[in-house]
């Protein structure tokens, strides 16, 4: 078995809403944050050789609306 993160940001130029709360938040408590986007961090363990890429472009993002990264940990 192998161990793997998948990091899942909305794509660049789509809206943000939960990330423009968040960086309006911030700024109303005093932080100077700016382009604050929120994803999903989604960790598993599959088999050695599993097709994990296949696995998170059928099953765990929509490609339309949000980019991914696959990290092995």
């Amino acid at each position: 078995m192998k161990r793997v993160r998948i990091l899942i940001k909305p794509k660049e130029g789509l809206l943000d809403p939960q990330g423009r709360a968040v960086e309006e938040m911030l700024r109303d408590n005093g932080f100077n944050a700016q382009h604050v986007r929120v994803g999903k961090l989604v960790e598993m363990e599959v088999p050695k050789g599993e097709d994990v890429k296949s696995i998170v472009e059928k099953f765990i993002i929509n490609p339309l609306i949000e980019d991914y990264e696959i990290e092995e940990l």
